[in-house]
């Protein structure tokens, strides 16, 4: 049974078809890759997995439970966590806060901004393992906005880590960062054990053919090439739409 199956999807904004007839197939524990030039709508596909944009056309399992009309708060609770290729964060509260946050949306509790979460102890404790997997738990209590930039995108992975995915989507988890963030958070992401499945969106090639073991190439929202990492490299349609030679 595949841990992500996408089939034969299509999107289209008016007379704008963004996805033609998407296939992919993910094994459970696979380390995937999705890479394409700008504009190949590889965030367009997470939304539409995730749920955040409705699909006009195919379907999307997640472990053999068909999802595609499943709303997207409720994909989490099903075993689907994603980052975001832009930070989407609350920079004024404090670290522990923004991953409390994200575990409270996994309860059955809901937010009462009369309520310190830190009085709910199980969200606390939670949270703090969650930052410990990330390197970050010994600067729980600092305002977001006190933090680096990769420090951030740790933050971000420790809040999709938090809810215990089986399948986790990360958009291009390694934008932006300095060399020495890029090998923090490369470890962090080698360290991920097998029962996680992932499937990353990235630029950085030298980072992301390490981490793949199957590599899937959109262009204008098709899949033109898809196979091991030496045959997509190989394949003459990768050097011309992508690596440009």
């Amino acid at each position: 049974m595949s841990a992500l199956s996408v089939k034969a999807l299509c999107k289209a904004f008016g007379g704008l078809r963004v996805t033609t007839d998407v296939n992919l197939d993910v094994q459970p524990g696979e380390r995937r890759l999705i890479i394409g030039p700008n504009g190949a709508c590889k965030t367009t596909l997470f939304n539409l997995i995730t749920g955040e944009l409705t699909p006009d056309s195919g379907s999307i399992e997640l472990f053999g439970d068909d999802i595609t009309r499943v709303p997207s708060r409720r994909r989490p609770h099903m075993g689907m966590a994603r980052t975001y290729q832009i930070i989407t964060l609350f920079p004024q509260d404090t670290i522990i806060h923004n991953v409390s946050l994200a575990l409270l949306g996994l309860s059955k509790m809901r937010w009462n901004p009369f309520i310190d979460l830190k009085r709910l102890g199980h969200l606390a404790d939670d949270g703090h393992a969650a930052l410990a997997r990330v390197g970050l738990s010994h600067i729980a209590d600092r305002p977001l906005s006190q933090t680096s930039y990769g420090e951030r995108r740790r933050v971000e992975i420790a809040m999709a880590l938090a809810q215990n995915p089986k399948v986790l989507l990360l958009d291009e988890p390694f934008a932006g960062l300095s060399i020495d963030e890029r090998r923090d958070v490369h470890q962090l992401l080698l360290g991920i054990p097998r029962d996680v499945t992932m499937v990353m969106i990235e630029h950085n090639m030298d980072v992301a053919l390490e981490f793949a073991e199957r590599i899937t190439l959109l262009h204008f929202g098709e899949v033109i090439v898809e196979g091991t990492r030496a045959e997509v490299v190989a394949d003459p349609r990768t050097r011309e739409v992508y690596l440009g030679h």
